[in-house]
């Protein structure tokens, strides 16, 4: 997750930009949001704890001045909720200044930070973020070459927008886990995680950064570099098309929510039911909902009212903060009341969410409950950017299809295969991360990372 956000723009105001760029990447991060502004290699960064309308006012935007900024959304997978770890985050090191935002998460962050801490450059959070800002701004290189080298030191995923000597950077890791759009408005350059923050500006998309690619922006206009060789083909996380890009984003070109459509169209081939309303859970559940409908004929109906105040209960960082999240979020309708349901969801992570909407609506009376998922069972956990719980507490992880069934008390249930979710994107397999769904991770994953997104912390040590 992690939303991330750049623009150099002399002549626009690019912290309100900024700010409206990350409004549209918020479902990306809810645990902080920052902006960075650079005004002719002054830097000027501002960074707090909530959401964007929360950390920004108008007379806050007002004091960001300048001609070049970047923005972030965060949600943790590495270092913990806290003020420290929000970013962009500064660094001044040996070279230069450095202010990033970094949307991933690195497998060989414990190595880095004992060869910086060797070469005498302390770390001050507990993010495996500030790692790749030391290497950049303690590398007497120039900037660009800086860049590249820490590329190459890196592993995991990292998709990172920074700032430094008035010049904009953006660059991908080589197999390209999480993606980064570059586009323009009015001859100026924007990158975003998703293009739903280019359209949300008015920028017109340009193309995607490509896995391992290096891009700079300055006044003398945008330069790129391949700094690494594809990896691999590529392994964009297919988790992207289930369930993190926001519905109206593109993806290599296709539409996100298109691709949901589908998998809900292809769920309904796979795994037929007679039912009498075909419900999703809201929102995320909806285009696949929407697909199983017009696939079976079976009507579609609203079922849950979400309250649309309530956060993602997904990316909320603490599991007592998420069952209530779910109380507060969805409410049924009188209209389930006697009727044989379809309750489509893109996702089960640790079961505890669908187990309550189950039990919702056969208290309001629904006579059966058959779930339907859009994706396939989540048995593993993610190390490149997604907070799924430890494989232990995954419902999935360990249980057959009918034990998860009986967790959740449905009537029935059944998965999306891994074919028909990868066919619903129209790209080939070879192109998708599904470790997930398969335990097959493209990269090594040292031991350390299976035990706790906490490692750094000086009191958790």
């Amino acid at each position: 997750m992690c939303g991330v956000f750049g623009i150099r723009a002399p002549d626009r105001d690019v912290a309100r930009v900024t700010y409206f760029g990350l409004f549209a990447l918020q479902h990306r991060g809810q645990e902080s949001a920052g902006i960075a502004v650079s005004d002719e290699g002054r830097l000027t960064v501002l960074r707090d704890m909530g959401l964007v309308a929360q950390v920004f006012t108008e007379q806050k935007l007002s004091g960001l001045q300048g001609d070049t900024a970047i923005g972030h959304t965060r949600y943790s997978t590495t270092g913990s909720t806290d003020w420290t770890n929000a970013q962009p985050i500064v660094q001044h090191g040996r070279a230069r200044t450095v202010t990033l935002g970094h949307n991933g998460n690195l497998t060989n962050a414990t190595t880095l930070r004992d060869e910086l801490a060797a070469d005498g450059i302390g770390l001050r959070t507990s993010s495996d973020t500030e790692v790749i800002a030391a290497l950049i701004a303690n590398d007497p290189a120039p900037l660009e070459d800086a860049v590249a080298n820490a590329m190459s030191r890196l592993e995991g995923a990292y998709t990172v927008v920074l700032l430094a000597n008035g010049t904009l950077v953006g660059f991908r890791d080589p197999y390209g886990f999480r993606p980064l759009s570059l586009g323009v408005i009015g001859g100026d350059y924007v990158l975003a995680s998703e293009t739903c923050a280019l359209d949300l500006v008015g920028a017109e998309l340009e193309r995607e950064i490509a896995p391992g690619e290096l891009v700079a922006i300055d006044e003398g206009g945008l330069r790129s570099r391949q700094a690494l060789p594809l990896a691999s083909g590529g392994a964009l996380c297919l988790f992207e098309f289930i369930y993190l890009a926001r519905p109206d984003t593109t993806l290599g070109g296709i539409e996100v929510h298109a691709v949901r459509v589908r998998m809900g169209e292809r769920l309904a081939a796979e795994a037929p039911v007679e039912a009498d309303l075909v419900m999703p859970v809201p929102d995320s559940g909806t285009p696949a909902a929407i697909g199983f409908a017009r696939a079976t004929g079976i009507p579609f109906s609203e079922g849950l009212i979400k309250n649309r105040y309530v956060g993602r209960t997904f990316i909320q960082p603490d599991q007592g903060l998420r069952e209530q999240g779910i109380k507060l979020k969805f409410n049924p309708l009188a209209e389930v009341a006697g009727k044989r349901m379809v309750v489509v969801d893109d996702s089960i992570v640790r079961g505890s969410t669908m187990r309550k909407i189950v039990a919702m609506l056969f208290e309001a009376g629904a006579q059966e409950v058959h779930v339907r998922v859009s994706s396939p069972p989540i048995v593993s956990p993610c190390f490149y950017g997604i907070d799924f719980a430890d494989e232990e507490q995954l419902v999935a992880s360990d249980r057959s299809v009918e034990a998860v069934r009986e967790h959740i008390g449905a009537t029935s249930l059944a998965y999306l295969s891994l074919e028909g979710a990868q066919e619903a994107t129209t790209r080939p397999e070879s192109e998708f991360c599904n470790a997930c769904f398969t335990r097959r991770y493209p990269t090594n994953v040292p031991d350390e990372l299976r035990l706790a997104k906490f490692r750094f912390e000086p009191s958790r040590a």
